[in-house]
């Protein structure tokens, strides 16, 4: 019974928190499968596809190597590439996600950037269990997803979508949870960091080039001044 009720807790804590993704998850998800639909695809590969593959970026880029030649190796370092900010995330969460039971490696492979956004801010109150708060976590934004491109797989060739621009749902909830947590934050060392640097990056490496670079440094700066953040915390109590 006691475990039951802290499963539900944790639910009911998660459930909040995953709102702003089910908005964008449904309109992204319903823009996938219906582009799926109308590449000549029965409704169960988006469902299936968003399910396992659960990368929104890949599983677009899947339409056009499904109707393309067979060629897996090249999609094989294509697949990394665009996913490769993943390495950096999961590194960040190695603490986080260091939990018993099989619930982490749930988290590890349903890892994607908005469920890392959430784990890694949200501030759980020390009665719900960390553990299944990140897992409904990552459960919810995963279903999201999956209803969305399975809902847009089924009545895509019904319902007149002009996707273009709606991509921006994305940025602008990241925005959002950046602003949102910029409050809740002792210092905004790690922060004007990541600005800085992911700013600078844009301008050297232009479009979506600076991603994996900006990332990169800022891991190392990060990492450079870790020791000096912490001390830093320690002398002036933040």
């Amino acid at each position: 019974m006691y475990k039951q009720n802290k499963i539900k807790s944790a639910f009911f804590a998660a459930f909040p928190n995953t709102i702003p993704i089910l908005a964008g998850f449904l309109f992204l998800g319903m823009a996938y499968g219906i582009y799926m639909n109308r590449s000549g695809f029965n409704f169960l590969y988006p469902m299936f596809m968003s399910a396992v593959i659960f990368a929104g970026s890949v599983e677009f880029a899947t339409v056009s190597w499904l109707l393309g030649s067979f060629d897996p190796i090249n999609i094989f370092f294509l697949t990394l590439m665009i996913n490769a900010r993943h390495l950096f995330y999961g590194l960040s969460m190695l603490e986080k996600y260091n939990i018993p039971g099989i619930k982490k490696y749930y988290l590890i492979y349903g890892m994607c950037d908005e469920s890392f956004s959430i784990n890694a801010t949200a501030d759980i109150h020390k009665d719900i269990d960390r553990g299944w708060f990140m897992f409904f976590v990552t459960l919810l934004n995963q279903f999201y997803w999956v209803a969305g491109a399975t809902l847009g797989g089924i009545f895509g060739s019904f319902i007149p979508f002009d996707t273009k621009g709606i991509d921006f749902v994305m940025t602008a909830l990241f925005v959002v949870i950046f602003l949102e947590n910029w409050p809740k934050e002792k210092n905004h060392i790690a922060s004007i960091v990541g600005l800085t640097v992911s700013f600078i990056c844009l301008i050297i490496f232009k479009g979506t080039n600076f991603i994996i670079p900006s990332m990169s440094v800022i891991l190392a700066t990060l990492t450079l001044i870790r020791e000096r953040l912490k001390n830093l915390c320690v002398q002036y109590n933040i």
